[in-house]
């Protein structure tokens, strides 16, 4: 498997370019924690229920977790995240 070339500051990715490539990548930890476990699960039933001409949802779930992966890796997503939840609070704690 390769991996896509880093950019300074730019997190190291593992390549996403095929379903198999995305499940080794959630396997290997990549995503979120239960997130090789939950695209299975996700991607059984899209194909279990899709119509063959039309796999949109199959390319639906395959396109969140390669989003799940990416945000992960984003060294400033926990920052951001934690920012929300600041903001959050304050709004809550203004409101009372």
């Amino acid at each position: 498997m390769t991996t896509q070339p880093e950019a300074p500051g730019q997190p190291r990715l593992p390549a996403m370019r095929t379903i198999g490539e995305l499940r080794a990548a959630l396997t290997m930890g990549y995503g979120f924690p239960g997130d090789a476990d939950d695209f299975e699960a996700e991607l059984a039933r899209e194909i279990n229920h899709a119509d063959p001409a039309d796999l949109s949802g199959v390319v639906r779930v395959v396109e969140e977790f390669r989003g799940r992966v990416v945000a992960r890796q984003d060294p400033d997503f926990d920052t951001a995240v934690a920012a929300a939840i600041t903001g959050i609070r304050e709004t809550r704690e203004s409101g009372r």
